[in-house]
């Protein structure tokens, strides 16, 4: 039906039906970076290579994964430091004899954002927390365990000291007094 025609110059042409021809486009490179704004589109353009974009991204999937696990990491930080039982352990902390005369007035978080170390699982009765105090004398890592033997029981704290930072170690839990029990 249609028969190609060749001009001596320019593109070859291809016949209609009727006698009519219309030229054949050449295909035009696509725009490459820092080419200018592109001010027409063309149907028949070439297609930029899609083979530089997938490496890129594989080239990039570490940072993506370092950044996720980070933000994982101090979100559930985050999660444990503003819990019932650090702020719990803190104001014993502050309220107890033994740690004021260690460390002095004005107890807290050693740092500004502090890390919480260990296992706070109070659905299956499982406490067992570390971090890093100081006041106006000095500075420790307070620890805390606590363990629920069964469902329907109370928290018993097992392990309640202030470890300074030249190694002392300082038990804070008397022997006839839990400052964490409620008794009813």
């Amino acid at each position: 039906m249609f028969q190609v025609i060749q001009r001596r110059i320019g593109a070859p042409r291809f016949t209609l039906p009727r006698g009519r021809t219309v030229p054949r486009r050449n295909l035009i490179p696509a725009p490459k970076a820092n080419s200018g704004p592109l001010m027409e589109r063309r149907a028949d353009r070439e297609l930029p290579s899609i083979n530089s974009e997938k490496r890129r991204w594989i080239k990039t999937l570490p940072i993506f994964t370092v950044v996720v696990g980070a933000a994982m990491l101090g979100i559930f930080n985050y999660q444990k430091s503003s819990s019932s039982v650090v702020s719990s352990t803190l104001y014993a902390l502050r309220t107890s004899p033994r740690a004021r005369e260690i460390l002095g007035d004005e107890i807290y978080f050693a740092q500004q954002i502090p890390w919480i170390s260990g296992e706070m699982n109070q659905l299956h009765g499982r406490i067992n927390i570390s971090f890093w105090v100081k006041g106006t004398k000095g500075q420790g890592k307070m620890r805390f365990r606590s363990i629920r033997p069964d469902r329907m029981s109370y928290f018993r704290t097992e392990e309640w000291s202030l470890e300074t930072e030249d190694g002392h170690v300082i038990q804070l839990l008397d022997q006839g007094s839990d400052p964490f029990r409620q008794d009813n």
